[in-house]
């Protein structure tokens, strides 16, 4: 039975003791200690946090007037002296939490320290020196087990998935803006990481088991030691990953950068980690790095994953995304074709390798999107080279070009009308309008409607000069998609309300049957835009084939999961919406229409 806490409390992760729920406590000390057990190894009963171990102010201090918020030991005595590393976790700025820290390694016994804020984290160690003390910044602390002079020293067996690295990839942002030299831009940032990423890769794919990894900081190596290694490791990387690094692309981060985000990174497997727990890291790392300028906004996870699950893909469907963006909607589709695979594969009594090659096939010919921003497909492609091989169907295109004028290698791969799932969240805005005759007479929603008086028809006329990119997104959508082909898209409420875009209703319903509506609050998108959304599901019909009267599958999230801040909340009306939509459809007795 889970134990109730009072109001304002949380249970402590170690402890188990009732603590405040402060932001420090919540941000940092709880995520530090998960880590310290999940991906560091150490045994709770090896660490303190309730009561506080305390160590001395100065020398002359009898009290012991400084609470430290994690004590590791190097075993469940617990004794003083044996204190093994202190974790800080107070919310100052570097400086600050380095001085704070390096007092607290200066009056005890622990020769280890971390400052770590819930932003940006620090490793010490103390070293004494011809009896001075000193303190050096080394790359991480040692696993349960491992000595100091181990670290880095990783075999690659030894590498472990982790539950955490969000927090770690905040840290990284977070030191990087702040340290790097020669590069500051939160885009330029997020492009060197997704390289040194890929260098990751390269090393967990094809290090044998009991090799040294080459990605990693050891504790006395000189930070341009480790960069050297990482750069001429890139050179090979580039080799095999040419479908998703150019050679024009480098590592240009000054050498401490390197060794900082070697350092953080060397003890986890990246390919082995939850697939969420790498979406969540890159969102936490490239989010900054988009200002919605272009309307490029994160769909949040369960609205994707909501609207994958009613489109239900299989092995058999070639899925696209037009408006890509960072990948998040087909590596969802893509777990979800993979789920349906496990399934089968244990139905069947699949081996492992067949299985393997069952998804790698879908990962790498069933999966196709296309974003005109070459920052955030290339994130996709990294996205895709984590979960598959490499390779990728992505592209950068602007979608809503004649597609004649697409690169050779897009035009290989994606054509109109092939696709059977379509499922998007095109760029909105009137800011940012789509212009050019070429691109607007592809489009019957390119042209000027009016309706006529006396039938109520709607009527085509002149082509505009510009229009909205969301209402070309729709027609480009239906376009991509094949007869009976299905798909799910975010649109502005405008679409479904504004009088004077009635034609645009009046048009999809001779193209398509409606199978779902779904009203998502207008707290979904923020903070980055207060943009009222819903999101349609309909069925690509030829018009003879579309029922004159047919029901709808309708619903109404009042919540999703997080307010308009971005913190999250337990209330998620848009997480229960795929099931709601199952149980319609066996009442209704609906199922898409497969040729």
């Amino acid at each position: 039975m889970t134990k109730e806490t009072k109001d304002g409390y949380i249970i402590d992760f170690i402890s188990g003791k009732e603590v405040k729920a402060t932001p420090e406590e919540i941000e940092a000390v709880q995520v530090f200690a998960k880590q310290l057990v999940e991906d560091y190894g150490y045994p709770k009963d090896h660490i303190q946090t309730r009561p506080q171990f305390r160590v001395k102010v100065r020398p002359s201090d009898t009290k012991k007037e400084y609470p430290v918020d994690i004590a590791v030991f190097p075993n469940d005595k617990k004794q003083e002296d044996d204190i093994y590393i202190i974790v800080e976790c107070k919310k100052k700025n570097r400086k600050d939490g380095k001085t704070q820290l390096q007092d607290y390694l200066r009056f005890s016994k622990a020769f280890l320290g971390v400052w770590f804020n819930g932003d940006e984290r620090l490793f010490l160690r103390k070293v004494e020196k011809d009896g001075r003390i000193e303190f050096e910044e080394i790359p991480n602390i040692p696993q349960f087990g491992q000595r100091v002079e181990d670290i880095g020293k990783f075999r690659r067996k030894d590498l472990k998935p982790t539950h955490n690295l969000k927090a770690t990839f905040k840290a990284i942002r977070n030191h990087l803006a702040a340290n790097t030299v020669g590069a500051t831009r939160d885009e330029v940032l997020a492009q060197q990481l997704i390289n040194l990423i890929f260098c990751k890769i390269y090393d967990e794919r094809f290090t044998e088991p009991n090799d040294i990894v080459t990605f990693r900081a050891g504790v006395d190596e000189e930070a341009k030691e480790v960069k050297d290694r990482i750069l001429d490791f890139f050179d090979k990387v580039k080799r095999k990953y040419k479908e998703v690094l150019d050679d024009s692309d480098t590592i240009t981060l000054d050498a401490n950068s390197v060794a900082y985000v070697v350092g953080e990174l060397q003890n986890y497997c990246l390919i082995e980690a939850e697939r969420d727990v790498i979406a969540d890291a890159f969102e936490t790392f490239i989010g900054h790095a988009l200002k919605g300028g272009q309307g490029q906004f994160f769909t949040p996870r369960n609205v994707v994953k909501m609207m994958v699950d009613i489109l239900d893909p299989d092995d058999e469907d070639l899925i696209i995304d037009p408006a890509c963006g960072s990948g998040g909607f087909l590596i969802e589709a893509l777990r979800h074709v993979w789920r349906k695979l496990d399934a089968e594969g244990e139905k069947y009594h699949w081996n492992n390798e067949n299985l393997k090659e069952e998804k790698m096939e879908v990962a790498l010919n069933k999966i196709r999107g296309i974003d005109k921003d070459y920052f955030l497909s290339k994130v996709a492609k990294a996205y895709m080279a984590i979960i598959g091989d490499g390779k990728s169907g992505i592209f950068t295109e602007d979608s809503l070009e004649v597609p004649k004028n697409w690169g050779q290698a897009t035009r290989q791969k994606i054509d109109l009308g092939k696709f059977s799932v379509l499922i998007t969240n095109p760029p909105f805005g009137s800011k940012i309008p789509v212009r050019g005759e070429d691109k607007l007479k592809q489009f019957e929603l390119g042209h000027k409607w009016k309706q006529n008086k006396k039938t109520g028809e709607w009527e085509k006329g002149k082509l505009k000069d510009k229009e909205a990119p969301q209402i070309l997104f729709i027609e480009r959508c239906l376009q991509l998609l094949e007869d009976n082909g299905r798909m799910a898209i975010v649109l502005p409420d405008g679409i479904f309300g504004n009088n004077q875009l009635g034609y645009i209703r009046n048009w999809l319903l001779n193209k398509a049957r409606i199978v779902a509506i779904i009203d998502v609050p207008v707290e979904t998108f923020m903070p980055n835009t207060p943009t009222k959304t819903t999101i349609m599901v309909m069925q690509k019909l030829p018009k003879n084939k579309i029922p004159k009267d047919y029901p709808v599958f309708m619903a109404i999230a009042e919540t999703c999961g997080h307010d308009r801040r971005g913190n999250l909340k337990e209330d998620d009306d848009v997480s229960k919406i795929s099931t709601k939509f199952s149980a319609w459809a066996k009442e209704n007795k609906f199922t898409f229409i497969k040729v």
